[in-house]
């Protein structure tokens, strides 16, 4: 592989390697970024579905084939985004920061246009919805893509990545308790609730932009990076044979089809089965205890047990909690709460560690090829995530569908009720199994990603003193080629000029 060295040997289009821990605002300022994109993502899985049939009016049918179609465009714009970023690169910001930096503000735009569909017939407003939705799921993929790549980039500590990732974590979660204390008890009257989503939207907006803002400027690549801008070739050659990639991208998929399903109809659940909405409040209170609480022990989880082991503790945890909500009475409301406490601390504990884990992937693809790719890896792993958001939303969808779900009742039918227990308890419990099952086979250990770093460095370096000794035999080829010029009579000492 050809490098070109600047003044300080360093290669181009790369950083020096910083060894040092990552700074406190930079950990703060990563964390603000994820606060961002869920005031347009975690919205969005928590009241759009409500928002389509309980204000828009439409079926909860024509809704889940909506979040089924548009998801898995989203899917792919994913990889679209993954391969620009690959192929982008600023001397200033970077590779990443740029595109948050320019993306973010029509991300949080078209979030207000998603829950602002105008009354023009039932046709008109499916259009709106359909579009709307596309668009905004396209724009967060040029925002999360290199955002979630971000990480891989300003570090390859496995300790300051899990702090990454549990800044991540909080940031997410501190979004999505706040939706859930101040927000969700007010959706009682679907009639009447546009003006509050329409207000609510555009203040995200103001306060979303702030906080990409805040991500941009306190955060800094300081991973080396050999190849500035990488081809297609070279971005799939990295994809090639990566099994630990195959293998979590399958288990996160299987893992988010059951929590966005329980994410989706978690609200109905509250409200329709067990009658306690008030509930849905405390358990965003609980979940900001349990996330500061998990965030505060998770990189000592991490270094006593490992990544791998914490991930499958969680999908335990999510299974059992899954079992407990589908099968509690609705007059139990306190097992029933305790089955939902269960899968959110499962969903939290996944949360705090894949991105480490999707991390760590990098680094086995730049060991196979010698090419650094995180935009694409990303890419991939972000595709089979939002595929299985795809499949979860719409799967929590047609639940209430085939219960025979009617909004605006003041009572659900029977049958309806165990539609809703079906997406809050049995979805999340069958495919939390199975995302078990794909991830023991996972193969990259932390032993093992430690190893591959330390190979990856050392190769950098026979590499960069490799061309530092070449480009001196060119300068000493050159001088002496100045010097001394072969002439038919004596030598000359100098060439004249």
């Amino acid at each position: 592989m050809t490098m070109t060295l600047d003044k300080t040997g360093t290669a181009a289009g790369g950083t020096q390697h910083a060894q040092g821990p990552l700074r406190k605002l930079s950990i703060v300022g990563y964390g603000a970024g994820d606060a961002a994109n869920n005031l347009a993502f975690t919205t969005a899985t928590m009241f759009l579905l409500l928002y389509y049939t309980d204000v828009a009016g439409i079926s909860a049918a024509a809704a889940g084939t909506l979040l089924l179609v548009v998801r898995i465009f989203d899917a792919f714009s994913d990889v679209l985004a993954g391969r620009v970023v690959d192929r982008t690169y600023h001397k200033r910001l970077g590779k990443f920061r740029p595109f948050i930096m320019f993306g973010s503000v029509p991300l949080l735009l078209l979030s207000v246009a998603a829950f602002s569909i105008p009354q023009i017939g039932q046709s008109g407003m499916l259009l709106w919805a359909y579009v709307s939705y596309a668009l905004l799921g396209l724009a967060y993929s040029f925002v999360n893509i290199p955002y979630g790549s971000l990480a891989g980039a300003m570090t390859q500590h496995a300790g300051e990545r899990a702090k990454l990732a549990s800044a991540r974590t909080i940031g997410g979660v501190a979004v999505a308790s706040f939706l859930g204390i101040f927000i969700a008890p007010l959706m009682k009257d679907g009639a009447h609730l546009q003006p509050l989503f329409t207000t609510m939207t555009i203040i995200f907006a103001v306060v979303g932009t702030a906080l990409y803002m805040f991500t941009v400027f306190s955060t800094k690549e300081r991973v080396v990076r050999e190849v500035a801008k990488v081809s297609m070739r070279q971005s799939f050659a990295t994809l090639k044979g990566n099994k630990p990639l195959l293998l979590l991208c399958i288990s996160s998929f299987l893992f988010l089809t059951g929590y966005l399903a329980v994410g989706t109809v978690q609200i109905y659940y509250f409200r329709d089965v067990l009658h306690s909405l008030e509930l849905y409040a405390v358990m965003s209170i609980i979940n900001i205890v349990l996330t500061f609480g998990l965030a505060s022990i998770m990189p000592r989880l991490v270094q006593a047990f490992g990544k791998k082991q914490m991930y499958l503790a969680a999908t335990v945890l999510m299974a059992a909690g899954g079992l407990i909500v589908f099968l509690a009475p609705a007059n139990m409301v306190w097992l029933a709460f305790t089955g939902v406490i269960v899968t959110q601390i499962g969903v939290m504990l996944v949360s705090m560690v894949v991105w480490a884990l999707e991390a760590d992937t990098v680094e086995y693809g730049e060991w196979k090829t010698g090419i650094r790719t995180e935009g694409i890896t990303y890419a991939l792993f972000s595709f089979t995530r939002k595929t299985g958001q795809a499949v979860g939303g719409a799967l929590a969808a047609f639940a209430l569908a085939w219960g025979g779900y009617t909004a605006g009742v003041g009572q659900q039918s029977a049958h309806a009720l165990l539609g809703i227990r079906a997406g809050a308890g049995l979805l999340p419990m069958v495919f939390a199994i199975l995302a078990l099952l794909a991830m023991l086979a996972y193969p990259l250990t932390d032993a093992k990603h430690k190893q591959i770093v330390a190979e990856i460095s050392d190769r950098r370096v026979i590499r960069l003193q490799t061309a530092r000794l070449k480009a001196a035999e060119s300068d000493a080829a050159d001088t002496t080629g100045t010097v001394r010029r072969p002439t038919d009579g004596p030598a000359s000492e100098t060439p004249s000029h």
